[in-house]
This record gives C-alpha cells, structure tokens and sequence, in this order.
C-alpha cells in the first residue's frame, strides 16, 4: 500500500533545510518555542496573503529573533522607507506576548527577493486562488496557470488539484491538470509542493500544487 509524504518533509535533510531553526534547552522551552512558531505562522499567512509569499523561515539566537520572508513583491511587504517590516515586526512581539510568555525576544525581519515567481508553488497556488475567486471557470484557470508555469525554463513539470464544490455544484469533487513529470519518490527530485484555499460564497474549494523542478546532484548542490 502506498502512503502520501509531504514531498518537503520527504527530502529533510538531504534537499532541503528545516524551516524552523532553534534549539531548546529543555521540554518547556521547546513547547513554547513550537507554539510561537505555530501562532507566528499561522498570523503572517493572514497578514500577508496576496503578497506572493513563498516561505516563512524562523531563527532563534540568544537575544533576538529573526524572520526571513521570502517573496517575489518585497516592496509591498516593506513598505515606504522601510515603515512595513518594522510595524510588522511590532505587530509579531504583541502577538507572542498574547500567548502569555515572558522574556520575549526582540523581533528581527529580512526580506528576501524571489526571481521566478512562477517556479515557486506557493505563488501558483495563490494565482489559481485569485482566480477561482473571481469566479472565473475553473478550468480555464488551471489551463492558462499550467501554461504560464511551463514557460519557465527552470519547470519540467507541474501538478495542479483542486478539490470541492466546483462551480458552486452540489456535490464536491476533485480536478487535477498535469504537464511533464513529477516524480514524487526521487528523493534528488526538486519538487515544490502548497496548499492554498479559496473562499467562495457555496464554501471553500482546496488548491494542491507540485513543481518539479529538475534532480540535485551531490556536485550541483551548493552545501
């Protein structure tokens, strides 16, 4: 029988690095750092949604945290003179210090610039999403966004599905459209994997998205 990983937990450690970087001391720490993490998450993927997101990555030292966002509109992110990274980073020390713990760090924020947006499957997913909640035909959709990852030279496939009440009928169902090819057990596989939902009036409607992007030799690999 097979099993569906998670094709980014699935290359750990040998493709690709923890999002997460810290180390706790003991058990207590490490539950508080992980429901900092959590609520950290959970509140940047509601304040910056619609702002080509690709990946939040988290760093602990001894004194300060920094938060490392990566996304392919850094100006909307930052803001006039810098302004939007430090109210964000404010906006973040007052959510941790909701949860109710001490000694909170000072908040660091860095902005990283994406160049391929559409090799990056979080900005696929958000672009399928933008759409269906225009209440374009779905599979239009999946059509033109398959189109526009395939032009890009560094994809040599992609995997789009969708899943719910597709449009607006009665019973959910799912939707899939593929071009090249996604191996999923190649371990050296450079594969993209997001989820993303869209919010429509008859409920929400689920976005998968996989990208390959071609294997990572040993020699190719910059670590």
């Amino acid at each position: 029988m097979t099993h569906t990983v998670h094709p980014f937990a699935h290359r750990l450690g040998v493709l690709r690095d923890w999002k997460s970087r810290w180390f706790a001391k003991t058990p207590a720490q490490y539950r508080e750092n992980i429901k900092i993490d959590t609520m950290v998450r959970q509140y940047l993927r509601k304040r910056l949604r619609g702002l080509y997101v690709t990946s939040v990555e988290i760093e602990r030292g001894p004194k300060a945290m920094r938060i490392l966002i990566k996304t392919s509109r850094p100006g909307m992110v930052i803001g006039r003179g810098g302004e939007g990274s430090v109210k964000l980073a404010k906006d973040i020390e007052k959510v941790i210090r909701e949860l109710g713990i001490k000694g909170v760090l000072a908040v660091k924020i860095d902005i990283e610039e994406v160049r391929s947006p559409e090799s990056q499957s979080p900005v696929v997913a958000y672009m399928v999403v933008e759409g269906l909640e225009k209440r374009m035909p779905f599979r239009r959709v999946l059509k033109q966004t398959v189109e526009k990852v395939m032009a890009n030279r560094d994809v040599q496939g992609v995997r789009i599905g969708i899943a719910g009440r597709l449009g607006g009928a009665e019973m959910s169902r799912t939707e899939e459209i593929k071009r090249g090819r996604v191996p999923l057990q190649t371990i050296r596989a450079d594969v993209d994997f997001a989820r993303e939902e869209a919010y429509l009036p008859y409920g929400v409607i689920g976005v998968k998205v996989w990208i390959y992007r071609g294997d990572i030799f040993e020699k190719n690999n910059e670590r």
